[in-house]
């Protein structure tokens, strides 16, 4: 296992291969895996599954440890999400998170592409970056929290 100084697991829990620092996304664009409970979340309710995906965020990233309770569901982020989706316009936050958890995974990519995959497939992103996510929570070794 690989940690990385300065808070943080391991970041290519996957060992991808890597081209000019970048890598590719360690799960694909539909690939549920065998959570369901993500999937379906991130289907009927894509704003508890933004908000968890955003406090998970925000926890590694301030504080380099996966967050104690697996993330808040229902919070700030949660009812901008909710509030943008029904003005049509929550891509827009989904696409600023994707392009976050790129940089952090330096993952291949860029805005153009983040645009297109949140405004056409807006669960199938969630699931992606949750999963991203999630790779580098179990790299700590302990139980992750991350609830659906």
């Amino acid at each position: 296992m690989t940690i990385i100084q300065g808070g943080g697991g391991n970041r290519n829990a996957k060992n991808l291969p890597v081209k000019d620092g970048k890598r590719g996304w360690s799960n694909g664009l539909f690939s549920c895996g065998d959570d369901v409970g993500l999937c379906l979340l991130a289907w009927c309710l894509p704003c508890l599954a933004y908000g968890q995906i955003r406090s998970r965020y925000k926890h590694l990233s301030s504080h380099g440890t996966p967050h104690p309770t697996g993330g808040d569901m229902c919070s700030g982020d949660c009812c901008v999400h909710a509030i943008t989706a029904a003005c049509g316009i929550a891509c827009l936050l989904q696409c600023q998170s994707r392009g976050e958890v790129r940089g952090r995974y330096n993952i291949e990519g860029g805005g153009c592409g983040d645009c297109c995959t949140t405004l056409c497939c807006t669960p199938c992103d969630l699931v992606q970056e949750s999963q991203e996510l999630e790779l580098e929570e179990k790299s700590f070794g302990g139980a992750v929290g991350v609830k659906h």
